[in-house]
């Protein structure tokens, strides 16, 4: 045996065998979380529901004094099978047997149940708990508040972080509207085409101020949910089932092909200001493409991840514009499912 060459090749099999076992970890880790100490929270090592801890009471109260009509406003959209979705997701609901079951008894009664299949807090109109977005470092998955998806993540559920920690303690606080559709003076942003912070797809830090100041309401306050209206989700409007299967088609493709909203640095300005949760008539909330087109979805990671702010997706504020309606009482509470990371819901706005 020619021992220098076969230890050479052993040598290069070994060499091989590290690379492709290491080569993902040393190119796609990002220890930001790690170097830049992003734990403990503010608001103390253990918590696992992050900003929602901002509404007080007092802020609950003030919330109130919004009130001035009695007029309540859903914010939900309808859930579909038609709908546009992210990626594979779906939604199926199907009620067995129709009638489900029955009769039963001399009154013969009769009942329908429903069976749904479906990423159920990740579709149609969803909450983003904090349990949904983290960041591959090189110690791990690396989530909110210090916790590795790899110390709690189970098949069956999270074993942190779940969206039932959120449920229990719930959203009554003051929304905040900014139209930034109106502040531009156009019916609909347009979608960002990669070409950084000027994309005039990306909402700024100028833009959240001017609109505040347009239209004349209080600066975002600590404890407040921030909603944006940019028209974009007006591909999935409320004349959806008047639309043919084509023009469905059609629509789904232009509401993903990516989305208007805050680029990076008005998600920093936005986690400066304490706010409790973020949300948009987008399908993302944040810029798609934003202003790193190698960095996406950088705003989750900035309000979730960094800060344990919670986000709400696919909100219908088309009730709220027409109103001109730009501060209110906001009411939700997700699902209390256990271990979920996300839910399904329905907002409500009272003014």
């Amino acid at each position: 045996m020619n021992k220098p060459r076969f230890f050479t090749t052993w040598f290069l099999g070994v060499v091989i065998v590290l690379f492709i076992v290491l080569f993902p970890i040393l190119t796609v880790a990002d220890d930001s979380p790690l170097q830049q100490g992003w734990t403990p929270s503010i608001f103390g090592k253990e918590d696992e529901v992050g900003s929602v801890n901002w509404i007080t009471d007092k802020k609950v109260l003030d919330a109130i004094k919004l009130v001035k009509k009695g007029k309540t406003v859903t914010l939900g959209k309808v859930y579909q099978s038609d709908i546009p979705v992210f990626g594979e997701r779906t939604w199926k609901l199907i009620i067995p047997g129709v009638p489900t079951g029955g009769p039963l008894g001399d009154n013969q009664i009769v009942y329908n149940d429903e069976y749904v299949i479906a990423e159920l807090g990740q579709i149609g109109t969803q909450f983003d708990g904090l349990g949904h977005i983290g960041v591959n470092t090189s110690q791990g998955n690396y989530f909110y508040n210090g916790h590795f998806l790899e110390d709690f993540g189970t098949s069956y559920g999270l074993n942190k972080l779940g969206v039932e920690k959120i449920a229990e303690k719930g959203y009554v606080t003051r929304g905040v509207l900014l139209d930034i559709a109106a502040y531009r003076g156009v019916k609909q942003l347009p979608v960002p085409t990669g070409k950084g912070k000027n994309d005039p797809g990306i909402i700024t830090v100028d833009d959240i101020k001017g609109a505040i100041k347009k239209q004349k309401i209080a600066p975002i306050q600590q404890g407040d949910v921030v909603l944006f209206y940019t028209g974009h989700g007006n591909y999935w409007g409320e004349d959806w089932d008047s639309l043919t299967e084509e023009e469905k088609q059609e629509n789904k493709q232009l509401f993903n092909a990516g989305e208007p909203g805050p680029g990076i640095t008005a998600c920093r300005y936005l986690s400066q200001q304490k706010i409790a949760m973020v949300g948009s008539d987008t399908w993302g909330t944040e810029a798609v493409p934003g202003e790193d087109i190698n960095r996406p979805f950088d705003c989750h990671i900035e309000w979730m991840v960094k800060h344990g702010i919670t986000n709400i997706e696919n909100l219908d504020l088309s009730e709220l514009v027409k109103d001109e309606v730009y501060e209110f009482m906001f009411v939700f509470a997700p699902l209390k499912m256990k271990g979920a990371t996300g839910s399904p819901g329905n907002p409500i706005a009272i003014y």
